[in-house]
């Protein structure tokens, strides 16, 4: 199955990241630009163990919702989310943070997931989606940083 490993760096404290990373409003704040909005599930506050959410975003120029739940969690080093329904035929998120020292991090992303449609979905993830979804998931990573690393500077 395609995976997508991400690292950064970010300076500040594992926690701060760590909450950044399962807070409804930063993820809608680093997905405008797919117009993400929460349409069932958990709308505001951190992701908990179980919660799971329905984002409705646009993607390839369609409208798609995407159910997620939240299947692990290790405060402050790991979680992971998991597809319920959605576009994808699967997918594996997991999110992992690292201290590096008192006031630096290193996040982890590790995507794992299965296109739809069989070997058309190869094919589409080859030629498109492995791309699109880690430029997805780097311009997230961005904003959680340059959030994260403002608020430390206070």
């Amino acid at each position: 199955m395609p995976t997508i490993k991400l690292q950064t760096i970010i300076n500040a404290p594992v926690q701060q990241v760590f909450d950044l990373s399962r807070s409804v409003d930063m993820h809608l704040q680093s997905t405008k630009h797919t117009g993400e909005r929460v349409v069932a599930g958990k709308k505001e506050g951190l992701f908990e163990l179980g919660d799971e959410v329905t984002w409705r975003a646009r993607h390839f120029g369609v409208w798609q919702n995407l159910t997620v739940r939240i299947t692990e969690m290790q405060p402050y080093s790991f979680f992971a989310d998991e597809m319920v329904k959605g576009a994808f035929h699967s997918f594996h998120h997991e999110h992992r943070f690292t201290v590096m020292d008192s006031n630096s991090t290193l996040m982890e992303d590790v995507f794992v997931f299965r296109a739809p449609f069989g070997l058309l979905g190869k094919l589409v993830d080859k030629l498109i989606l492995h791309r699109y979804m880690t430029t997805f998931l780097e311009k997230r990573n961005q904003s959680i940083k340059a959030y994260a690393e403002s608020r430390s500077a206070e």
